[in-house]
C-alpha cells in the first residue's frame, strides 16, 4: 500500500499496466521534492537509501507528504513539471488539502525569471 492508500503497481494484479502518480516528499531540512514514478514504495526506498535524485541525497530522511494518481508516464511528467512551477505557499495548500490557485504562466518559452533558483 502506498501512503495514500492505494495498491502500488508492484503488488497491482497480473496483466494490469501500472499506474504512474506524482509525489512531494518533505526532506529533513524542511524542503519539498517533486518527482514522478509507477511505484511509489520503491522510489521513496531509494530516496531513503541514497539512490534517489542527488537533491535528496543531502537531505534524508524523506516522507512522502503528497500523492497523485496520473495513469500515464506522460501525464505524470506534465503533472510533475507543473508541481515544480508551483511556489512553496501552493505546494503546502496542496499537501493541507486546500485548493491551489495558479498564477498565468510567465512565458511560453518556460525559462525561469531572475532570481529563480528551481528549488522547491
Amino acid at each position: 500500500m502506498t501512503a495514500s492508500g492505494s495498491q502500488s503497481p508492484a503488488n497491482a494484479p497480473e496483466g494490469a499496466t501500472p499506474t504512474w502518480s506524482v509525489y512531494l516528499l518533505r526532506c529533513a531540512d524542511g524542503t519539498l521534492y517533486a518527482g514522478s514514478t509507477n511505484n511509489i514504495d520503491a522510489r521513496v526506498r531509494a530516496h531513503n537509501d541514497g539512490r534517489g535524485a542527488r537533491y535528496t541525497s543531502g537531505r534524508r530522511p524523506v516522507s512522502v507528504v503528497y500523492e497523485e494518481a496520473c495513469g500515464t508516464m506522460s501525464d505524470a511528467l506534465r503533472r510533475e513539471h507543473a508541481l515544480k512551477r508551483l511556489t512553496r505557499a501552493q505546494k503546502e495548500a496542496l499537501i493541507g488539502g486546500a485548493p491551489v490557485i495558479r498564477s498565468p504562466p510567465r512565458s511560453s518559452c518556460g525559462t525561469r525569471g531572475p532570481g529563480r533558483t528551481g528549488r522547491l
